[in-house]
């Protein structure tokens, strides 16, 4: 893997909601449940409702279901927080990730209504979240969460940051390995899109689970199983967001094109 080390590193950042929510119950509450090392920004957090939140959580949840009742939380909020994760090098940023979805499930049990990431644009309904904490959870191993990670944790925390699939003219594309610890992943047009959708995540998955993935080269081959579509291989520097966009991924990304 190929890191751009002028880069800021990845950070989580996560914006959350909630009617008469308390900050200093907030900060109480992501200390307990994520560590000293989780901040509460005082400074853009606020005891106001935001206008902008609902278009926002609408953009972040369109691939990933809301309810009624997720909307009307939203719309009716009073609060908004941001907590922000420390900087995560490539060996720590699949336990830190592990770590901000506890608390983001602490928040949602202790009264907040709404959750998204900044650092990848994507979000969940209540019930969601609570499912892919759960999920984490029964996949965690003792001690920190390291790469490559168990199917289970792996899957889960790849559902609950990475934003996926984008459609940006001819490629799909994902956004948020970089807070796992990963390049993200790019698929080129010239076949139908389940099969690229497929590649796309099967990928997602082979970067978070398998101890070879980490040496892979330009010009090799993957497959999702035996008799799927073969792809090539291409590691590509990240262009699509600027060095200082929480979006940014400084490890690139690999981008996958049809092999005949």
């Amino acid at each position: 893997m190929h890191d751009q080390s002028s880069a800021l590193p990845p950070r989580h950042v996560l914006c959350v909601l909630g009617s008469d929510l308390d900050l200093d119950l907030v900060e109480r509450v992501t200390r307990d449940a994520g560590g000293s090392a989780v901040l509460l920004d005082r400074d853009y957090s606020q005891r106001a409702a935001d206008p902008r939140m609902p278009r926002a959580f609408e953009a972040a949840t369109a691939t990933t279901g809301w309810s009624d009742a997720d909307r009307a939380a939203v719309a009716g909020h009073d609060t908004v927080a941001y907590l922000m994760s420390p900087p995560m090098t490539r060996e720590t940023s699949l336990d830190v990730s592990r770590r901000m979805l506890v608390v983001t499930a602490a928040l949602l049990r202790a009264g907040a209504t709404a959750v998204k990431s900044e650092s990848s644009g994507v979000g969940h309904g209540r019930a969601g979240w609570l499912t892919l904490a759960d999920d984490a959870a029964r996949g965690t191993p003792e001690g920190p969460a390291t790469l490559p990670a168990g199917h289970e944790l792996a899957t889960a925390l790849l559902d609950a940051w990475v934003q996926r699939p984008i459609t940006d003219d001819d490629v799909i594309y994902s956004c948020g390995l970089h807070l796992l610890g990963l390049p993200d992943v790019e698929v080129a047009d010239g076949r139908p899109d389940a099969e690229r959708v497929a590649a796309l995540d099967g990928m997602a998955v082979y970067l978070a689970t398998e101890s070879r993935a980490s040496q892979m080269r330009d010009g090799e081959g993957f497959r999702t199983s035996a008799d799927a579509p073969r792809w090539v291989l291409n590691h590509r520097p990240c262009r699509r967001y600027p060095e200082d966009d929480l979006y940014f991924n400084p490890y690139g990304y690999w981008r996958l094109t049809p092999a005949d």
